[in-house]
Protein backbone atom coordinates (compact mmCIF):
# COMPACT_ATOMS: atom_id res chain seq x y z
CA UNK A 1 0.00 0.00 0.00
CA UNK A 2 2.83 2.38 0.90
CA UNK A 3 4.43 1.83 -2.51
CA UNK A 4 1.16 2.52 -4.37
CA UNK A 5 0.68 5.90 -2.69
CA UNK A 6 4.34 6.81 -3.16
CA UNK A 7 4.05 6.05 -6.87
CA UNK A 8 0.89 8.19 -7.11
CA UNK A 9 2.71 11.10 -5.44
CA UNK A 10 5.61 10.58 -7.85
CA UNK A 11 3.14 10.89 -10.74
CA UNK A 12 1.79 14.20 -9.44
CA UNK A 13 -1.02 13.24 -7.06
CA UNK A 14 -1.40 15.98 -4.43
CA UNK A 15 -2.09 14.02 -1.32
CA UNK A 16 -0.57 12.44 1.76
CA UNK A 17 0.44 8.82 2.03
CA UNK A 18 -1.76 7.46 4.86
CA UNK A 19 0.83 4.80 5.62
CA UNK A 20 3.43 7.37 6.62
CA UNK A 21 4.36 6.98 10.24
CA UNK A 22 3.36 3.34 10.32
CA UNK A 23 6.31 1.19 11.26
CA UNK A 24 7.10 -1.63 8.89
CA UNK A 25 6.68 -5.12 10.25
CA UNK A 26 10.11 -6.53 10.83
CA UNK A 27 10.20 -10.09 9.57
CA UNK A 28 12.00 -12.46 11.88
CA UNK A 29 15.21 -13.69 10.31
CA UNK A 30 15.32 -17.40 9.54
CA UNK A 31 17.81 -19.69 11.20
CA UNK A 32 16.74 -22.88 9.43
CA UNK A 33 19.44 -25.17 8.07
CA UNK A 34 19.83 -28.90 7.49
CA UNK A 35 20.52 -30.73 10.73
CA UNK A 36 22.77 -33.75 11.05
CA UNK A 37 19.84 -36.18 11.30
CA UNK A 38 18.27 -34.68 8.16
CA UNK A 39 21.29 -34.85 5.88
CA UNK A 40 21.14 -38.61 5.13
CA UNK A 41 17.47 -38.37 4.12
CA UNK A 42 18.16 -35.27 2.06
CA UNK A 43 21.03 -36.84 0.14
CA UNK A 44 19.09 -40.10 -0.35
CA UNK A 45 16.14 -38.19 -1.81
CA UNK A 46 18.46 -36.29 -4.15
CA UNK A 47 20.05 -39.55 -5.28
CA UNK A 48 16.59 -40.71 -6.41
CA UNK A 49 15.95 -37.51 -8.39
CA UNK A 50 15.78 -38.42 -12.12
CA UNK A 51 16.55 -34.88 -13.30
CA UNK A 52 20.34 -34.83 -13.05
CA UNK A 53 20.63 -31.16 -14.02
CA UNK A 54 18.41 -30.00 -11.17
CA UNK A 55 19.95 -32.51 -8.77
CA UNK A 56 23.41 -31.09 -9.45
CA UNK A 57 22.01 -27.57 -9.15
CA UNK A 58 20.72 -28.31 -5.66
CA UNK A 59 23.94 -29.98 -4.55
CA UNK A 60 26.09 -27.13 -5.84
CA UNK A 61 23.78 -24.62 -4.17
CA UNK A 62 24.71 -26.27 -0.89
CA UNK A 63 28.40 -26.80 -1.57
CA UNK A 64 29.08 -23.28 -2.87
CA UNK A 65 26.67 -21.29 -0.70
CA UNK A 66 25.80 -19.15 -3.73
CA UNK A 67 22.51 -17.29 -4.05
CA UNK A 68 19.78 -18.64 -6.33
CA UNK A 69 20.22 -15.88 -8.91
CA UNK A 70 23.93 -16.61 -9.21
CA UNK A 71 23.40 -20.36 -9.34
CA UNK A 72 20.88 -20.11 -12.17
CA UNK A 73 23.21 -17.76 -14.06
CA UNK A 74 26.33 -19.89 -13.52
CA UNK A 75 28.32 -19.88 -16.78
CA UNK A 76 31.25 -21.97 -17.89
CA UNK A 77 33.22 -18.86 -18.83
CA UNK A 78 33.22 -17.84 -15.16
CA UNK A 79 34.54 -21.21 -13.96
CA UNK A 80 38.19 -22.24 -13.90
CA UNK A 81 38.27 -25.99 -13.33
CA UNK A 82 42.08 -26.06 -13.24
CA UNK A 83 42.29 -23.36 -10.56
CA UNK A 84 39.13 -24.72 -8.91
CA UNK A 85 37.44 -21.32 -8.61
CA UNK A 86 34.19 -19.72 -9.70
CA UNK A 87 34.23 -15.99 -10.36
CA UNK A 88 30.81 -14.41 -9.91
CA UNK A 89 30.96 -11.06 -11.73
CA UNK A 90 27.62 -9.69 -10.54
CA UNK A 91 26.35 -10.25 -7.02
CA UNK A 92 23.57 -8.87 -4.82
CA UNK A 93 26.09 -6.60 -3.12
CA UNK A 94 27.37 -5.28 -6.43
CA UNK A 95 30.87 -6.63 -5.96
CA UNK A 96 32.43 -9.60 -7.76
CA UNK A 97 33.00 -12.70 -5.65
CA UNK A 98 35.43 -15.60 -6.05
CA UNK A 99 34.18 -18.92 -4.70
CA UNK A 100 36.62 -21.80 -4.19
CA UNK A 101 35.41 -25.08 -5.67
CA UNK A 102 36.29 -27.82 -3.22
CA UNK A 103 36.49 -31.53 -3.99
CA UNK A 104 32.81 -32.46 -4.07
CA UNK A 105 31.69 -29.33 -5.94
CA UNK A 106 34.54 -29.65 -8.43
CA UNK A 107 33.66 -33.29 -9.09
CA UNK A 108 30.02 -32.38 -9.76
CA UNK A 109 31.03 -29.63 -12.19
CA UNK A 110 33.40 -31.87 -14.12
CA UNK A 111 30.68 -34.51 -14.50
CA UNK A 112 28.18 -31.82 -15.49
CA UNK A 113 30.55 -30.60 -18.22
CA UNK A 114 30.88 -34.11 -19.64
CA UNK A 115 27.12 -34.65 -19.40
CA UNK A 116 26.33 -31.34 -21.11
CA UNK A 117 28.73 -32.14 -23.94
CA UNK A 118 27.28 -35.63 -24.35
CA UNK A 119 23.67 -34.45 -24.46
CA UNK A 120 24.04 -31.77 -27.11
CA UNK A 121 24.81 -28.78 -24.90
CA UNK A 122 28.51 -28.64 -25.76
CA UNK A 123 28.36 -24.94 -26.68
CA UNK A 124 25.70 -23.94 -24.15
CA UNK A 125 26.99 -21.04 -22.03
CA UNK A 126 25.19 -22.08 -18.85
CA UNK A 127 26.21 -24.86 -16.48
CA UNK A 128 22.54 -25.73 -15.96
CA UNK A 129 21.04 -25.49 -19.46
CA UNK A 130 17.33 -24.94 -19.90
CA UNK A 131 15.04 -26.07 -22.70
CA UNK A 132 15.21 -22.71 -24.47
CA UNK A 133 18.34 -21.97 -26.55
CA UNK A 134 21.08 -20.22 -24.56
CA UNK A 135 18.89 -19.97 -21.48
CA UNK A 136 19.45 -21.55 -18.05
CA UNK A 137 16.96 -23.70 -16.19
CA UNK A 138 14.09 -22.04 -14.39
CA UNK A 139 13.64 -22.03 -10.63
CA UNK A 140 13.26 -25.79 -9.85
CA UNK A 141 10.32 -25.44 -7.46
CA UNK A 142 8.64 -28.72 -8.41
CA UNK A 143 11.81 -30.75 -8.00
CA UNK A 144 12.49 -29.10 -4.65
CA UNK A 145 9.01 -29.99 -3.38
CA UNK A 146 9.51 -33.57 -4.60
CA UNK A 147 12.84 -33.88 -2.77
CA UNK A 148 11.32 -32.56 0.46
CA UNK A 149 8.36 -34.95 0.18
CA UNK A 150 10.57 -37.99 -0.39
CA UNK A 151 12.97 -37.02 2.39
CA UNK A 152 10.21 -36.15 4.85
CA UNK A 153 11.87 -32.80 5.55
CA UNK A 154 9.65 -29.77 6.14
CA UNK A 155 10.07 -26.01 6.42
CA UNK A 156 13.19 -25.94 4.26
CA UNK A 157 13.72 -23.49 1.42
CA UNK A 158 16.32 -23.59 -1.32
CA UNK A 159 17.91 -20.48 0.16
CA UNK A 160 18.35 -22.38 3.43
CA UNK A 161 21.05 -24.45 1.73
CA UNK A 162 23.19 -21.32 1.74
CA UNK A 163 22.62 -21.02 5.48
CA UNK A 164 23.34 -24.72 5.83
CA UNK A 165 26.85 -24.27 4.45
CA UNK A 166 27.49 -21.28 6.71
CA UNK A 167 26.19 -23.14 9.76
CA UNK A 168 28.32 -26.20 9.08
CA UNK A 169 31.33 -23.96 8.52
CA UNK A 170 30.73 -22.51 11.98
CA UNK A 171 30.34 -25.97 13.51
CA UNK A 172 33.61 -27.11 11.94
CA UNK A 173 35.58 -24.19 13.31
CA UNK A 174 35.45 -21.40 10.71
CA UNK A 175 35.55 -17.82 11.99
CA UNK A 176 32.68 -15.44 11.32
CA UNK A 177 34.97 -13.39 9.08
CA UNK A 178 35.77 -16.40 6.90
CA UNK A 179 32.10 -17.40 6.76
CA UNK A 180 31.16 -13.86 5.78
CA UNK A 181 33.70 -13.81 2.98
CA UNK A 182 32.73 -17.24 1.69
CA UNK A 183 29.04 -16.26 1.51
CA UNK A 184 29.72 -12.85 0.01
CA UNK A 185 28.34 -10.91 2.97
CA UNK A 186 29.19 -7.22 3.03
CA UNK A 187 29.43 -5.33 6.30
CA UNK A 188 30.91 -1.92 6.92
CA UNK A 189 32.28 -3.25 10.19
CA UNK A 190 33.90 -6.32 8.67
CA UNK A 191 34.93 -5.15 5.20
CA UNK A 192 38.46 -4.25 6.28
CA UNK A 193 38.91 -7.69 7.80
CA UNK A 194 37.54 -9.41 4.70
CA UNK A 195 39.94 -7.53 2.46
CA UNK A 196 42.92 -8.81 4.42
CA UNK A 197 41.78 -12.42 4.19
CA UNK A 198 43.24 -14.76 1.60
CA UNK A 199 41.26 -17.45 -0.20
CA UNK A 200 43.08 -20.33 1.54
CA UNK A 201 41.17 -20.17 4.85
CA UNK A 202 37.91 -19.89 2.93
CA UNK A 203 38.78 -22.97 0.90
CA UNK A 204 39.72 -24.83 4.08
CA UNK A 205 36.40 -23.85 5.66
CA UNK A 206 34.51 -25.05 2.58
CA UNK A 207 36.40 -28.36 2.66
CA UNK A 208 35.69 -28.97 6.34
CA UNK A 209 32.01 -28.07 6.07
CA UNK A 210 31.24 -29.97 2.86
CA UNK A 211 33.08 -33.09 4.01
CA UNK A 212 31.26 -32.99 7.34
CA UNK A 213 27.90 -32.76 5.55
CA UNK A 214 28.67 -35.26 2.80
CA UNK A 215 29.81 -38.01 5.16
CA UNK A 216 26.14 -38.42 6.03
CA UNK A 217 25.29 -39.70 2.53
Amino acid sequence: MRAIYNKAIEWGWDGVNPSNGIKKFKEKSRDRFLQQNELPRFFDALAEEPNEVVRDYILLSMFTGARKSNMLAMRWCDIDLDMAIWRIPDTKNGDPVVIPLVGIALEILKKRKLSNDATGFIEHPYVFPGQKPNKPIADPKRTWKRVLKISGISNLRLHDLRRTLGSWQAMTGATTAVIGKSLGHKSKHATAVYERLQLDPVRAAFEAATEAMYKHT
